[in-house]
């Protein structure tokens, strides 16, 4: 077994390593090393501590474990049993990279190797949470040597070379992973796993009454009121708990309905999803086109003058998304048309506790301000960036209102905002990047002042409206 580091360009899909690592080394059968990212310490913050009950110590899967502990011997991870029920809070993420040597059930191999319980695995499998690859990805530049070397040994063209599965493939081929499927799958000598332990979770999922929230069930294509606080088709961890497989279920469909487009999980409103095939590459087509239209409705804490607000948004996987109003090299444009602007009362304490909302540091105000919104582009988070940069961040924002409060406190900690080049602030470089985006928060937990209110397609022959969004009700 060999555990490879998370590395900064896969931290989309590989979260951040738990303070200690029980790391195994199996001395006939495998090998295994554990890091931590102190590059994904600095970009993940977690709001409390969670407990941990005290573990027993390891009893060995196989004979002669060597057992090590980095870090303090009383950090534990939590007891193992089920994934189910489904927690009201997410556990620290944990995510562990695994090189078979030898050919195993991948159960049987991911139990020994991990030390959880065989139903736990089983769970793990059924969420998409298990992701193997024919050979060993590159680790990353943080790796050790003595991580370079075994990666090395693994991937010794003279081994791999005798492994008929990767014949006719390019090794970038053969490092791709896919996920496991099948929990009676053999893994082959050489094959590489990344398992998500702790696949992050959405228990809003157990609590909407689905049936309620179908706007449309055509016979192509169904289109949902989705709720705030679950995704729409799934996570990289996590495609049990989304609105695609809960709907689907619901309205007691034998094949599962697909994902068309998205919305971020903390927002609600209009969504399609395809019954066929046939349709979703049709309606991919009218997105490229720009023939689909999107309209929303957004719960601003300031003002926000009609037309059209252009930025240019910097191209990184990872939130935050940064924006500039001006054209910075390879950043690519993201305009909204904000078609009117609504003086509305501020939500209470009330509502907000009702529908899960943070206050996000920001005091509440006498009133809000509803904007219907006409997404001109569609870049992730753009609404939420966006309105954050003009200084009307959405109620309950989480991640963009608490940036916004301090570039209103302090105008030259936003690197590419309007202050600084007025006034000549300071120069963006890693170091005022990172500053700022040290100022963003976490993302929300459950919904935002965000409704995907309207979509439309076919020059409105296709036209379908939400129900009122949640500072309404």
């Amino acid at each position: 077994m060999l555990k490879l580091p998370v590395s900064l360009a896969s931290r989309l899909s590989a979260a951040l390593l738990p303070p200690c690592r029980r790391t195994l080394t199996y001395p006939t059968f495998s090998r295994s090393l554990s890091t931590r990212s102190l590059l994904n310490l600095k970009r993940r913050r977690f709001d409390k501590e969670i407990s941990r009950p005290a573990a027993p110590p390891l009893k060995p899967a196989i004979p002669d474990v060597v057992v090590t502990h980095l870090g303090p011997s009383n950090d534990w991870y939590p007891h193992y049993d089920r994934l189910m029920p489904c927690p009201s809070e997410n556990t620290i993420p944990r995510v562990e990279h695994l090189v078979s040597l030898n050919g195993a059930n991948v159960v049987d191999f991911i139990c020994k190797s991990l030390h959880l319980p065989h139903l736990y695995v089983v769970d793990l499998i059924h969420f998409g949470a298990v992701f193997y690859a024919l050979v060993c990805p590159n680790p990353p530049p943080t790796a050790t040597p003595q991580q370079f070397r075994l990666f090395k040994e693994v991937t010794d063209p003279a081994i791999l070379k005798k492994r008929s599965s990767i014949r006719g493939k390019t090794l970038r081929e053969a490092q791709k992973t896919f996920r496991v499927t099948d929990p009676d799958q053999i893994l082959e000598a050489g094959t590489y796993l990344r398992v998500h332990v702790h696949p992050k979770r959405f228990p809003r999922c157990y609590e909407v009454d689905w049936k309620s929230r179908v706007i449309e069930i055509a016979d192509s294509y169904v289109v949902l009121d989705k709720p705030a606080g679950i995704s729409v088709g799934g996570t990289t961890d996590n495609i049990e708990e989304c609105c695609a497989t809960f709907a689907s279920r619901a309205l007691g469909f034998e094949d599962p309905l697909i994902t068309t487009h998205q919305i971020d999980n903390c927002s609600e409103g209009c969504v399609v999803f395809s019954r066929t095939k046939e349709f979703c590459s049709f309606f991919h087509r009218l997105m490229r086109e720009q023939q689909v239209k999107k309209l929303y409705l957004a719960l601003a804490s300031a003002p926000v003058p009609t037309g059209v607000v252009s930025h240019y948004m910097r191209p990184a996987v990872l939130a935050p998304k940064l924006v500039s109003e001006e054209n910075e090299e390879g950043w690519h444009l993201c305009q909204l048309e904000v078609l009117e602007c609504i003086e509305v009362p501020w939500p209470s304490a009330n509502i907000n506790e009702a529908h899960g909302i943070e206050d996000s540091g920001w005091p509440p105000q006498e009133y809000a301000y509803e904007c219907k919104v006409n997404l001109l582009t569609g870049k992730t988070h753009q609404i939420r960036a966006q309105f954050a940069a003009i200084g009307a961040p959405l109620v309950g924002d989480a991640m963009y209102m608490p940036a916004a409060a301090a570039e209103m406190a302090n105008p030259d900690i936003n690197p590419f905002g309007r202050w600084r080049r007025q006034h000549g602030g300071s120069l963006a470089n890693d170091e005022t990047i990172e500053a700022w985006i040290a100022a963003h928060g976490k993302e929300p937990k459950l919904g935002i002042g965000l409704k995907a209110s309207h979509i439309s397609w076919g020059d409105g022959k296709f036209s379908y409206e939400a129900g009122a969004p949640w500072w309404r009700q």
